[in-house]
């Protein structure tokens, strides 16, 4: 039992780390996105563009809602 916890700690610490928004938002929006892509609502480009850009979007949101810095 104790090698499945310790791989699930590791996974966990690899996808959510330290910023836990982060992951939630990247994986919201990948579901919206595969949703979307098996729904052919939008042209494949144009989806992985949105996506693209709503994480980067994302990201950027949390980083500065947390007021994060580059260590000087």
């Amino acid at each position: 039992m104790s090698l499945v916890r310790d791989f699930g700690r590791f996974w966990w610490e690899f996808i959510v780390g330290d910023e836990w928004r982060i992951a939630v938002i990247v994986g919201v929006i990948t579901a919206v996105g595969g949703l979307a892509a098996h729904g052919h609502w939008v042209d494949g480009e144009v989806l992985a563009l949105a996506v693209a850009v709503a994480v980067m979007g994302g990201v950027c949101a949390v980083l500065i809602v947390t007021g994060r810095r580059l260590p000087s």
